[in-house]
């Protein structure tokens, strides 16, 4: 782990909270260096060229088969794609996100039923679950929390990540550039590399606490007045990092008030049926 990587992980836990939520919490609860590198997390959009450490790859899938997935079913794959050209398309699928081109690995993660059709005609029994939407969504539920203890694993040893939910800008283009078999989608991407100068980034604030976390019943209560409180936070963060100054809610409704932002992403569900989850 590099000495930057030792030192942001290693951090008390109330500077993990400030940076965490962009403002000062008292420390409190179970602390260690495992929930401080959760803490640190940030996205990195930004490579150096140097290849992993041997044997990281395999490292990386052994944490993320260690993920919880539903009934042991183990709905997904993951495809490690390393070809310059084939990261340049994905690059150009995703809106021109050059770090996908920079880093040495770039990991795509599948919802992947293919498995599982293929056994049921090599046992020759029909599993009656299989066509149905609630199939799709444990296999891409078991893709993301497998990818997520990679993340962290990745993490751990002093690499940086980012995921790129833009590849399903075009999900066919990409089942295509993969060969992937039907009941088989690429629900995101994983950079994985070592962080350039100057693009390992702050650790971005969150919503507080508050907002997302309810006991008992769900609860809006004083949800407009901590948005608002997070606006401001957001805002200083972005003018930090000269990015566009704007606050949450302005982010949130330009992502979602027109259809153009997602490009193929508004036509998912017909997509998903040509791919071969028949989303009954």
């Amino acid at each position: 782990m590099t000495t930057s990587s030792l030192i942001e992980t290693t951090a008390d836990q109330a500077t993990s909270l400030q940076r965490r939520y962009g403002f000062e919490m008292p420390a409190q609860g179970p602390w260690n260096e495992h929930l401080a590198l959760l803490l640190s997390h940030r996205s990195v959009r930004g490579y150096r060229p140097d290849a992993l450490p041997e044997g990281t790859l395999t490292m990386l899938m052994a944490a993320a088969q260690s993920a919880a997935t539903s009934s042991n079913l183990q709905s997904w794959s993951v495809i490690a794609v390393t070809d310059p050209a084939k990261k340049a398309a994905f690059a150009e699928i995703a809106s021109g996100q050059k770090h996908i081109e920079q880093c040495p690995l770039f990991l795509v993660w599948l919802a992947d039923l293919s498995r599982h059709h293929r056994m049921a005609a090599q046992e020759n029994v029909t599993l009656e679950v299989l066509p149905l939407t609630e199939s799709f969504l444990v296999a891409a539920i078991d893709a993301g929390l497998a990818a997520q203890n990679a993340t962290v694993a990745a993490e751990s040893i002093g690499l940086s990540t980012v995921y790129i939910g833009a590849l399903r800008n075009d999900p066919e283009k990409v089942s295509e550039l993969l060969e992937l078999p039907a009941g088989c989608m690429a629900v995101f991407g994983l950079c994985v590399g070592y962080a350039a100068e100057q693009s390992a980034g702050e650790v971005k604030p969150r919503l507080p606490q508050e907002t997302v976390l309810f006991h008992e019943t769900y609860q809006i209560t004083g949800e407009q007045d901590m948005r608002k409180a997070y606006d401001a936070r957001m805002a200083t963060f972005s003018k930090r990092h000269e990015m566009q100054h704007d606050s949450w809610t302005q982010r949130v409704i330009r992502r979602l008030r027109t259809t153009e932002t997602i490009r193929k992403r508004a036509l998912l569900s017909s997509i998903l049926v040509k791919l071969g989850f028949p989303m009954k």
